[in-house]
């Protein structure tokens, strides 16, 4: 049976909401949520924890140790709370910024800091985690993402699909074949954008004239806007509309409004298309510390608690500075590795004549 979700979550103001940036626990007549007193503890340390991880590759990369980093400061909770809404048996589909995503399924971020390091292409077992590779493709691991939910939805698994993308994706003809490919065929995926509210230099009024979410119902499926920095609302939303494609309902459209708060990545400089004044609005809903001061106000967590969450932190920074200065740096030839998956001999050659180029580069300098 169909679960009984609203098509129409109301105006564009009315955010599904559960705490408000001051910490003050809110209910909604149509998603709710009920944890117990170590969930929300648990929650924080995700989102501490995932935070850190962005803040020491941010650090990492000026240091010259990655070769880029995409930043997902501020989203930490439209991550940790969709990811950890999903179930085991679920499959996600990211872009190349779901660093939040990829540790509540497990992937060892020393794996992500790899791949912006060069010396891989992944690191990490898809199958083993339900987490695809990264996709650097704006908008492709939609199409993707449809493809496999068709393929479970014919196995008549029990299983429910999530595919990630940002609010420019969704001006990508990939993003909108998907939608349809989607609807069609009533497939068991999720479509959930994080509206950072801005596609790299370009805001939002230049990718829609009305609000992501409701671009859904021109498709034939529900949409629903989610106040991204809401951890609790994020979780309660994406676990309701997983469950709803689980049980045969189809596809619907998450749009978790949220605001990057960095760079779209390193290579970019965001003050020079928007203002200083915008950034210190939103730091006044700071997912973390909307959650820190609801866990203040409901007296679940004391000093010793928030102290510990710091201290493994700091350890797990400590073990990813270390484990990324270990890790090999990439040699150019490692460009035609994965290429193709047989031997091809147009890569070859070239892969002959640049290592033939670089011996004769370093003779002329020796």
């Amino acid at each position: 049976m169909r679960a009984d979700i609203p098509a129409e979550p109301g105006t564009p103001a009315e955010l599904v909401q559960l705490l408000t940036p001051e910490g003050e626990r809110v209910h909604h007549p149509d998603y709710d949520l009920t944890l117990a007193d170590d969930e929300y503890r648990s929650l924080f340390r995700d989102l501490v924890l995932v935070r850190r991880v962005d803040v020491e590759a941010t650090a990492l990369q000026r240091q010259g140790e990655l070769g880029l980093w995409a930043s997902l400061l501020g989203q930490e909770a439209a991550q940790v709370g969709s990811g950890r809404a999903l179930q085991p048996d679920d499959f996600c589909f990211p872009t190349y910024r779901e660093h939040g995503v990829a540790f509540t399924r497990g992937v060892d971020p020393l794996q992500l800091l790899a791949l912006f390091r060069g010396v891989s292409n992944g690191g990490w077992d898809p199958h083993e985690h339900n987490f695809a590779l990264y996709t650097i493709v704006i908008g492709n691991q939609c199409l993707h993402a449809v493809g496999y939910a068709m393929g479970v939805q014919r196995d008549q698994a029990d299983t429910a699909v999530i595919a990630y993308f940002g609010d420019g994706a969704s001006s990508q003809g990939d993003v909108n074949e998907s939608f349809i490919w989607a609807a069609v065929f009533d497939a068991p995926v999720v479509f959930f954008c994080q509206n950072n509210q801005w596609a790299i230099s370009e805001p939002l009024e230049k990718q829609t004239r009305i609000p992501l979410y409701r671009r859904a119902a021109g498709f034939g499926f529900p949409g629903v806007r989610v106040d991204g920095n809401d951890v609790l609302a994020v979780l309660a939303v994406t676990r309701a509309h997983l469950q709803r494609a689980r049980e045969g309902g189809g596809p619907s459209l998450i749009e978790a409004f949220t605001y990057r708060m960095g760079a779209h990545t390193t290579s970019d400089d965001p003050t020079r298309y928007r203002l200083a004044s915008d950034l210190e609005a939103w730091k006044l809903k700071d997912p973390v510390e909307r959650l820190r001061s609801f866990l203040w106000r409901q007296q679940l967590a004391d000093q010793a608690f928030f102290d510990g969450v710091d201290a493994e932190a700091e350890a797990l920074a400590v073990r990813l500075r270390d484990g990324c200065r270990s890790l090999p740096d990439p040699t150019p030839e490692q460009i035609f590795d994965q290429v193709y998956a047989e031997p091809h001999p147009l890569v070859a050659q070239e892969r002959a004549e640049l290592t033939a180029y670089l011996a004769s580069f370093e003779e002329g300098h020796r």
